[in-house]
Order: structure tokens, then C-alpha cells, then sequence
């Protein structure tokens, strides 16, 4: 099957290119290398809206709309603010799909409750957003690889009608 010997972000572009769907994200702690993923592909200027790294939460109220109450009652890395950043990402370029990710790539920066490798990814269309909870093992390169990975799949899967 042609699916399985395209990477993700050729297959994603491909699915948002004869969707006619566009797609922006707002990355934390994978620092762009989603958006610097989907770039990658001949033709993703067609798609690919734009993208903001809110490595803050400075950033991640003023520039993605996530709320500093989500911020302050459940933390920058949580499954409220994943959700809060694609949904701003997706409202604020805008775009018909955002991607949320934020998380902890390490090697420092974990507490007893988030460990290093934990990472929320949300994807946002119109009438839904979609979050899942990771926790990834490895380097902070291979942390946000796999998370990438993982954001790409849910990606496709929300194109393809499996979310």
C-alpha cells in the first residue's frame, strides 16, 4: 500500500492537500520541529498556515489564547493546555486543524507527578479536539521525535476520520 512507504509528514500533506485542509501548530517543548517536519514536503505551502513555539507561557496566553487560569490551575504541561493550544493555534492563524503539543523533553524540568518524557498532544478541527497523554522514554532528541511522530499520526488519523 503506497500509505506505508510514505513517511507521515508526506502522507499528512498529502491528506490535507486533496482535503483542501490547512493546518497550523503551536509546539513547546518539540521547539518546531513538527511545523520544520511538515515544511519539509514539496508543496506544504499550500497547507501549512503557520506555526508558533510557546515555549512560555507568556507566549502560550498571548500569542495561542491559552488562558492564564488553565496555566495556573493545571500547568503548562497538561491535557488542558494541549487542548487550549491547538484550539488558539487553529482559531488565531487560522487553520482547518491545529496541533497542540507541549510536554517535557528533559533532561531536567520533571517533578515526581510529570516526569521527563511526559507530553500532551492535542489535535482541533472545527467541532472537536482530540488530547493524548505520552510519556516517551529516551534523549530530549528522541522525546521530541517520537512526539512529533505521535502528533503526525493523530494528524492523519483525525484526516482520515479514525479520531
Amino acid at each position: 500500500m503506497a500509505e506505508e512507504r510514505e513517511s507521515l509528514e508526506v502522507l499528512v500533506g498529502r491528506l490535507l492537500h486533496e482535503s483542501g485542509q490547512t493546518i497550523a501548530c503551536a509546539e513547546s517543548c518539540t521547539g518546531g520541529l513538527l511545523t520544520s517536519r511538515l515544511t519539509d514536503v514539496a508543496g506544504s505551502s499550500a497547507y501549512v498556515m503557520g506555526a508558533v513555539v510557546s515555549y512560555t507561557n507568556e507566549v502560550k496566553t498571548a500569542l495561542v489564547g491559552v488562558r492564564q487560569a488553565t496555566l495556573k490551575a493545571f500547568g503548562a504541561v497538561s491535557e488542558q493546555t494541549a487542548r487550549e493550544m491547538a484550539e488558539g493555534v487553529r482559531r488565531r492563524i487560522p487553520a482547518d486543524i491545529g496541533v497542540g503539543i507541549t510536554g517535557i523533553a528533559g533532561p531536567g524540568g520533571a517533578t515526581a507527578e510529570k516526569p521527563v518524557g511526559l507530553v500532551y498532544i492535542a489535535v482541533a478541527a472545527e467541532h472537536m479536539t482530540h488530547c493524548v497523554r505520552h510519556v516517551f522514554d529516551g534523549s530530549r532528541t528522541e522525546v521530541k521525535r517520537q512526539s512529533t511522530e505521535a502528533a503526525l499520526a493523530m494528524a492523519r488519523d483525525l484526516l482520515t476520520g479514525k479520531t
